[in-house]
């Protein structure tokens, strides 16, 4: 059976609700809101997400938007029993909002990625851990962009 147009809405309303819990987004305009949902519920569908165990470290002032470093580490032992599988990092505020991937197991021996990301504008970063157990945790990190990095 193929889900309804109401119980879809409203799925897709859980997602964006969850989606803002995890940012603590104060005002998101709804088309920015929009396309982090549907980002996010594209990558984890509509498993629920818990803020917390998901830190991001960056620069609260980046003064070139073309390269912004970024660490996302995850609270996990990393063992076999407990570990991160997947790390996902969203910037809302670009043409795409997700940004990042990266998949991990055990014998990464710690849960933390490093990158650099092009941002658009100011703006609040999101990022999403699936541990072992299929459970979503995230972080959020706000970066003010003083020279932008998309066209």
């Amino acid at each position: 059976m193929g889900t309804s147009g109401p119980r879809r809405r409203w799925l897709q309303g859980v997602a964006a609700g969850a989606v803002l819990h995890a940012l603590r987004v104060r005002a998101a305009e709804p088309e920015e809101l929009a396309k982090l949902s549907a980002a996010v519920q594209s990558a984890f569908g509509t498993t629920p997400i818990t803020p917390g165990r998901v830190m991001i470290e960056v620069p609260p002032l980046a003064e070139n938007g073309l390269v912004v470093p970024v660490t996302v580490r995850v609270d996990s032992p990393m063992t076999p029993d407990d570990h991160v599988t997947r790390i996902d990092l969203f910037a809302p505020r670009n043409n795409l909002a997700q940004v990042a991937e990266f998949h991990l197991g055990p014998r990464n021996g710690i849960a933390k990625v490093s990158t650099r990301i092009r941002m658009a504008v100011s703006q609040d970063l999101l990022a999403i851990a699936r541990m072992h157990d299929g459970s979503l945790w995230s972080g959020a990190a706000r970066v003010e962009v003083v020279s932008s990095g998309c066209g």
